[in-house]
This record gives structure tokens, sequence and C-alpha cells, in this order.
């Protein structure tokens, strides 16, 4: 809350108080944008800088296709879609995993889902199945098991798959952890708030995060889904011990 403290007096100190009320609101109006603007929905690689990187630039829409409409919010359901068609079911965490509705879908099909994010939060009331089209409705007593507390690297033993879609302050982390565990690591990277590595001036976070992924000796497969934002995903994992 903003309390703004004015003095008594005549009509032109009030005004005066206004004034200056007026002007704090909306700096502070100008920092929540600037905030927002920053946030993981407006953060994603501009189609050049894709086409320019050796391990992304497959990914680079051709111009006839950008105009085509993307979805607007059923990232979970299409990361599930991805992991369903190209992983077995394992023992997955969902990192930052928010209401959970990702570990949800993958609990459904098969997975041993878990969701680690400080802040508790119930699952939605309904989602949108893409398959059918139809809204699905929850029962309040279907839950995932939930862990509240942040992610921590002796965790990655109890994982076969960690996955942090558009998590803060955990993408190098994961990455440390798939390279000194068995468990392989899902991560579309929104911004480096609370990350420890800063990209070089001109290199996009999500390059960012490819150079430090195979720095590390990790494998890296990279996917794009369909929707609006940062829709780009890398699939990662330690590198086979030759024999």
């Amino acid at each position: 809350m903003l309390a703004l403290i004015g003095t008594q007096g005549n009509g032109m100190g009030k005004r005066k108080d206004k004034r200056a009320g007026d002007e704090l609101y909306g700096r502070i109006r100008q920092l929540a944008a600037a905030n927002e603007d920053s946030s993981h929905h407006e953060v994603a690689i501009s189609e050049a800088m894709l086409a320019g990187s050796p391990e992304l630039a497959f990914l680079a829409e051709p111009p006839q296709r950008r105009e085509l409409p993307k979805m607007k919010k059923f990232r979970f359901q299409l990361l599930h879609q991805w992991i369903q068609t190209h992983l077995e079911p394992g023992r997955m965490a969902d990192v930052g995993g928010g209401k959970g509705l990702l570990a949800y879908l993958l609990q459904e099909s098969g997975w041993a889902a878990t969701v680690i994010d400080p802040v508790y939060q119930p699952l939605p009331d309904k989602y949108k199945d893409l398959a059918t089209g139809r809204q699905v409705h929850l029962k309040a007593e279907q839950s995932v098991p939930h862990r509240n507390q942040g992610f921590a690297p002796e965790m990655a033993q109890e994982f076969d798959l960690l996955v942090a879609l558009h998590a803060h302050g955990c993408n190098v982390q994961l990455l440390d952890a798939a390279a000194n565990s068995t468990c392989a690591v899902i991560l579309l990277p929104c911004c480096l708030i609370q990350e420890p590595l800063i990209p070089p001036q001109g290199v996009p976070w999500i390059q960012a995060v490819v150079d430090y992924a195979t720095h590390k000796g990790l494998q890296v497969q990279p996917f794009r889904l369909n929707f609006k934002g940062q829709n780009i995903g890398i699939y990662t994992r330690r590198r086979p011990e030759a024999p």
C-alpha cells in the first residue's frame, strides 16, 4: 500500500502534495511496468538472433510462417505433449511448478510427478484438453505431491527428469545437477533473474543457457513449442561415457 503523507494548510499546499503524490505514483507504475516487461512472456529471442545461433538456427521460422497464430496460455499442455511424445515415463520433478498443472498432466500419463516450489498452490479448477478441445474440471480431492521448498542439488538423485518452465533462479542450478547425476533436464528459460550467470552483451539468455550446458559436457537437444513468448526449450543430459 502506498501512503501519502501531506501537511495541513491552504489549497496550494494540498495541490502541491497531490502533484508530488501523482509523480511518485507515476514512477512506481513505471517501475512495475519495467518489471512486467522483464517477465518470461516478453523475453522471446528474435528470429534474426535465432537464425544466427549454430545450435538453435534450425528452430527459426521462415517469414511466411511467422504470422501463423500461436496459442496464448497452453504452455503446460504443449510441454506435456512434447514430453509424452519423446520420453518414457519415470520420476519427474517440476521445479518452480506453481499450481502443478504440468505435473498433474504427466501424472495422468504414467509419470511419478512432484512439484518442487517454496510456495504451495492448489491445482487449477479446470484446464483445456487440447486433444478434444474440451474443458476438464478437476475435483477438489485431486492433487499432486508437492515439496514446499526450493530445489537442492541432492534432489537430482531422486528423479529421472527435472523440468523448469519459465522458472526463475534455477536454470544454472539444474544444469549443474544434470552434469553431476544421471537425471535429464528440460528448461524453457525466461530471464536471468537470480541466476549466477550473466551473458555477454548481445547474447540472448537462451543462448547463454545452451552455451553453459555445452560447457558442462551435456548433450543439448533444442525444441520449440507453439505458444506465444519464450517458447524455446532444451532437453539435456550427461553424455554417455566412452567405453
